[in-house]
């Protein structure tokens, strides 16, 4: 008998439990349990069965010198087949004086004693056998700790399936993924190149209306071809939207320091350039930086501050309140004024493709712009949101990653 006692013997079931925890594949399995089934008992050999419908395949083992790796024999004809189909554990001092023992294929072999357990008891999915090469009486408390192995390895073997299929399912989705990617810039180049062209003949043929037919057109004439160019704009704006929308998802995150309070301020000051003669105040805290990629974050501030002076046009004074708070591991940035506002019930829409909180004749825009801010804060892993009143204003929240 092995001089483990079955107090380190359970230890080191454990140990091989956090061992086993960590497999993803059954090769690793098989490796870790006859190895750590030989130690348990102090056996000079351990074998991996599996069930191979109405055979058992001897899959790996771990011995003093060879025993069956790789061979199949039927159920009914082998000592592994036995405890399978019994679904209990068996121990044998001396396999020759035992008729379950198929004799002549033990003869080459270094066996005189062996104990076999099934792994999993309901339905059983294969054995552990334990081999020495001296007539050994195994004991109870052997049995349980190779009970408690292949219970354990049961376990085990279905986390692994589960696993393989999900990865399975992660590279299935990943080739629908990629398809979808390449469907999408096929697509992109239709509406760049497709639908651009007939615009300009649009463009291009009122204005040689225009210019053939010159003070021949009346008012409402000249009004008529405005509406066309503006609407051909407008288009143009779409597909520009659109464009940069379905780009901006493979677009790769190049992080770097980002000196947010700077950046914010050459971007209002790019604001106050072209105020006119409004009244235009912003009020900016002290900004901390933080890691995110310069071109697209800066882009979230243009779009947000612009929503800003857009919605305040109609306002004696524009006030623009540019600020942050601390919150655990995020930075919290806002962008408020005291402009147009919008209903809260309509919220859900308000970072849609396409979707408008106020008319066109109102307010210009294509319902582009927080779709594109939505993406570039979700990939930096933040989150976005806002809150508002008619006629009173809107804020608009968003995390980013505090800088470590």
């Amino acid at each position: 008998m092995d001089t483990n006692t079955p107090q380190t013997g359970m230890e080191h079931l454990v140990l091989v439990v956090q061992q086993l925890s960590l497999a993803r594949d059954l090769d690793t399995v098989m490796k870790i349990v006859r190895t750590a089934a030989r130690k348990l008992t102090g056996a000079d050999g351990a074998t991996f069965v599996l069930k191979d419908k109405d055979k058992c395949y001897y899959a790996d083992e771990d011995a003093i010198s060879p025993l069956w790796k790789g061979n199949r024999f039927p159920l009914t004809s082998c000592i592994s087949g036995w405890a399978m189909l019994n679904k209990r554990p068996v121990a044998i001092e001396d396999i020759y004086q035992d008729n379950r023992i198929p004799h002549d294929a033990y003869r080459p072999t270094f066996v005189k004693s062996l104990a076999m357990v099934p792994i999993r008891t309901i339905e059983p999915i294969g054995a552990i056998g334990n081999y020495w090469a001296n007539h050994h009486q195994t004991t109870e408390d052997e049995v349980k700790l190779l009970q408690s192995l292949a219970d354990i390895t049961a376990v085990t073997m279905e986390n692994v399936n589960v696993y393989n299929e999900l990865e399975q399912r992660v590279k299935d989705r990943t080739a629908d993924l990629e398809a979808a990617n390449k469907s999408l810039e096929a697509f992109s180049y239709s509406v760049s190149h497709d639908l651009r062209a007939p615009l300009r003949s649009i463009s291009g043929f009122v204005d040689i209306l225009q210019r053939s037919l010159g003070d021949k057109f009346d008012i409402h004439e000249r009004n008529t071809a405005e509406r066309i160019v503006n609407s051909v704009k407008h288009m143009e704006q779409l597909i520009d939207g659109l464009l940069a929308f379905s780009r901006m998802g493979k677009q790769q995150l190049l992080k770097t320091n980002v000196a947010v309070k700077k950046m914010v301020s050459d971007v209002c000051e790019s604001f106050m350039e072209q105020k006119g003669d409004r009244q235009l105040i912003f009020h900016i805290s002290d900004l901390p930086d933080i890691q995110a990629d310069t071109t697209l974050i800066r882009q979230v501030w243009v779009n947000l501050i612009s929503n800003a002076v857009k919605y305040t046009r109609k306002k004696e004074a524009a006030i623009i309140e540019i600020g942050f708070e601390e919150k655990q591991d995020n930075m919290l940035y806002y962008v408020k004024d005291n402009g147009a506002g919008f209903n809260m019930e309509y919220a859900q829409k308000l970072f849609g493709v396409f979707q408008r909180m106020h008319l066109q004749k109102d307010f210009e825009g294509i319902g582009i712009g927080l779709s594109l801010v939505e993406r570039i804060i979700e990939k930096h892993d933040g989150k976005i949101w806002a809150d508002a009143k008619v006629d009173e204003g809107a804020t608009f929240y968003f995390t980013l990653p505090a800088k470590h």
